[in-house]
């Protein structure tokens, strides 16, 4: 009776995991645009001697409460993992302890990874890591939704189907990683004295846009293979839509001078891009029940 309350209990779990991985993202993003990235200025503490934000920091008492509430939804994500992976050990899914240990542990890495990217106040490098470790464990979270109830076996897809699928995951990946510079060299650096790559932002989001274009131009090619099954194809049209909506956005934040809500939405359709993807390579590599969702 434990087991199947647990198997049940997968469900509301997992996504709560995935979306609470989805929100850290846009809430640091927020810390970013709000010139709030050392609003705690050490770490683990906030600030010397207090773990909470004080009176009259002199980084702002505003900006510490933004840095400090992100801080604070690592614990949220703490309690979700862990809530999981009981729920996975107890459900007796051996196929998802790797997952969800994974989530757990690498919600750790972030606490570290992040603590050093304030000791190196606000490296870009830092904080570009920061965010590609946070893609990885939403792919990982995504991938424990979507398996949740039974197991994933090899869809035995071979030949161009499975090499197109995993180009366009690894083409997507590259337009994140090259979004993650343009945010580096860009003026949202989280403070006003953090220094930005050395790069002409006008030639790396250029870059980017073209990597987009790439990435849009080979989703349709996908789209049109013969033999897609057709839950792939509902995919990639969600994936298409997001993916323009995300362009267009990224077009019209360029030419308005990148105010910081335009930029924050933007960094919300990345989150939705990239899940997107990965719900259309898991449709071609592997097949459960539940895939269908």
């Amino acid at each position: 009776m434990a087991s199947k309350r647990a198997a049940r209990a997968l469900t509301p779990l997992t996504l709560a995991l995935l979306v609470s991985q989805a929100a850290i993202v846009v809430t640091g993003g927020a810390v970013r645009l709000t010139g709030s990235g050392l609003g705690c200025p050490t770490w683990p503490e906030c600030t010397p001697g207090s773990y909470f934000p004080v009176e009259n920091q002199a980084e702002g008492t505003l900006h510490s409460w933004i840095e400090f509430g992100n801080r604070l939804l690592t614990f949220v994500l703490v309690i979700f993992a862990l809530a999981t992976l009981i729920a996975v050990l107890r459900s007796g899914r051996k196929d998802l302890r790797i997952l969800a240990a994974g989530q757990f542990l690498g919600i750790f890495g972030q606490g570290v990874l992040g603590g050093i990217t304030v000791l190196t106040n606000l490296n870009p490098l830092s904080v570009a890591s920061h965010f590609l470790l946070s893609t990885i464990l939403i792919a990982a979270a995504t991938s424990l939704h979507s398996r949740r109830k039974g197991p994933a076996v090899k869809s035995g897809v071979q030949g161009s189907l499975n090499s197109f699928s995993k180009i366009h995951i690894m083409w997507t990946a590259l337009v994140i990683i090259l979004g993650t510079i343009v945010t580096a060299s860009g003026p949202h650096a989280g403070d006003a004295d953090v220094p930005r790559l050395d790069l002409r932002i006008q030639d790396v989001a250029r870059m980017h846009s073209i990597s987009v274009i790439i990435l849009m131009i080979f989703t349709i090619a996908f789209y049109l293979r013969k033999g897609l099954p057709a839950l792939t194809k509902h995919r990639i049209r969600l994936f298409f839509g997001i993916s323009l909506a995300q362009g267009a956005l990224g077009y019209i934040q360029y030419f308005l001078g990148v105010p910081e809500l335009l930029v924050g939405m933007h960094v919300l359709g990345t989150t939705l891009v990239w899940i997107a993807a990965w719900r259309i390579w898991l449709s071609v590599q592997f097949k459960t029940k539940e895939m269908a969702l």
